[in-house]
Formats: structure tokens, sequence, C-alpha cells
């Protein structure tokens, strides 16, 4: 079948199935089959009968609300493009600003410390390590299924030539938590679990996004309450924190840090689209020379 007709056909079947970028998703499904770029595709012929059987099946699976991400694999991000799939959390474009804040803290570091606490697929942490390459980065994943996406890919990171990520197994409420590392880091990071129980989410989230990744009890921000004592644990006076929420938790998270104690400078942030999307803080102190 003529390339062009295919891509028309498939972009209608997604659209008709509710797929919010229909044709966005039918070019880069028949780009992963083909192994090439969505450019290449203006200039595709006929499609061999093999390849345009695999497209019509990666399409069915993206109908029935597969992510897209799962289907070819990989979710870009900043300058990577990571590995993800079943049992990880997919990297989202609006994540792309937390760590584009968190560059922007250590930026006049030589040599800064970041903890990435729920790192999932490695998102923030890899790339805070491939734009800053002196940093030490540690990366803290609980869930056994989403620590080996972590793993793997810091490991192709590091073998791209990267500063290799530290990954750590662990409960980012943990008061146990990288100990050795209290009163030593420049930024603490998180895209916590946030959404709150019983939220409507599409079924790419619910039916494929790990739970843990998820549910962050009835208002969201119960997870986060056990990790604001492990940031000002680990963070140097003057250290900072980020925190990723939901779009209705713009006042209620800096409101909760606020409450906490210790912590300066408190802000929220929004997206490109003008949502709340994360807030940052300093920890109450001066700033130790390093």
């Amino acid at each position: 079948m003529n390339a062009r007709t295919l891509l028309a056909d498939a972009a209608r079947r997604l659209a008709d199935a509710g797929i919010e970028s229909p044709r966005v998703d039918a070019e880069l499904l028949l780009a992963a089959v083909l192994g090439v770029t969505r450019t290449a595709l203006l200039t595709l012929g006929e499609l061999p009968a093999a390849q345009a059987a695999r497209y019509a099946a990666l399409l069915d699976e993206r109908a029935a609300r597969v992510p897209l991400q799962h289907l070819t694999g990989t979710a870009p991000f900043r300058h990577l493009e990571l590995s993800v799939g079943p049992g990880v959390f997919v990297p989202r474009p609006e994540t792309e600003l937390v760590a584009g804040w968190v560059l922007s803290r250590i930026a006049g570091l030589a040599a800064p410390t970041v903890v990435d606490l729920g790192a999932g697929s490695g998102a923030i942490a890899l790339a805070v390590a491939n734009e800053h390459p002196g940093a030490r980065v540690v990366a803290v994943e609980r869930d056994a299924a989403a620590i080996e996406w972590t793993r793997h890919n810091a490991a192709t990171r590091a073998a791209a030539g990267d500063t290799p990520v530290e990954v750590l197994a662990g409960d980012m409420t943990d008061r146990a938590l990288l100990t050795g590392l209290d009163g030593l880091v420049d930024v603490v990071v998180s895209n916590p679990p946030y959404v709150p129980d019983g939220a409507r989410l599409p079924r790419e989230v619910t039916e494929h996004d790990p739970p843990l990744a998820l549910w962050g009890g009835p208002d969201g921000l119960d997870v986060v309450r056990g990790l604001l004592g492990t940031a000002a644990r680990l963070l140097r006076p003057g250290g900072w924190l980020g925190i990723e929420h939901a779009d209705q938790q713009g006042s209620a998270l800096p409101a909760l840090l606020r409450a906490h104690g210790g912590w300066t400078d408190v802000a929220d942030h929004r997206d490109l689209a003008d949502r709340p999307r994360y807030t940052t803080a300093q920890l109450g102190g001066h700033h130790a020379a390093r």
C-alpha cells in the first residue's frame, strides 16, 4: 500500500478512537516500524507487506490506548531518548521544565550534588548528568519494576559518554535514605506520585502507568509530606528543592512547604500551557561555600 494513503487511513482510525494527536501518532508509529525519522516519511512510496502488517498491529494497540511510547519503546526528554515500557512512568514534556530549573540552580557550581527522588525512567537525573557533566547525580526509585528501567537508561547514557548516575533502590520517605549525604546536597528534585485518590485519568495512564508513580492519597500530597523531611535532611543550608505537582495543587503545595517550616523563597511555577506545575523552595540557613 502507498505510504501516504496508509498514513491518512491510520490518522482517521486513531482520531475515531479518540487519540488526541492522531496524525502525529500515526507518523511516529510508522517511523518506528521503518526505523526512520518522521521527515523521511515524506519520500516513502510503497510499503512492503510485512512492515504494513506490523504497522497495522501497532495501530490496533494504540487505538486500544496502549501508550505511544510503549509501542515505540522510547520517550524523548530534553536532549535524550529514554527507553520506556510496561512498569515505568512515561516522562511528560512538562517535566522537562523541572529538569531545566534544576540545571539553572547548579549552573554556577563546578561539582554540585543532585538527588532525584522517585526517578522512574531516570529522566530528570539523566538530563542533569547529560547537561552538567560535573554534577554528581543520585537517582532513587522504590518500585522494583521501574528501577530496572532506571538502571537500563543510566547504563545506556553512561555508555554514550555521560557522567554516570548513581541508581539506588529506596523509599523517598525513608529516614535512613542516603544518610551519608546529609547536609551535602545542592538540589533535591522529585516528580512524586501526586494524583489525588479517585481522580479521573486517561486510559493510557490508569491502565499502563505504575500505581506507585500515580496515587498520592486523598489530596495527592501524602508522599510529598514524607519527602519534605528527607529533602530537609539531605540539603545543605541554602540548597534547593523542586517538586512537580498536579494542576490543582499550585496553592496547596506551596502552603504545605510554608507550614512545614525551614523553607524560604517558596514559589510555584507554571508550565508552557500556563498550568501550575512545580513548586520550588530554598532550605533556610546561610549558603555554605563548596
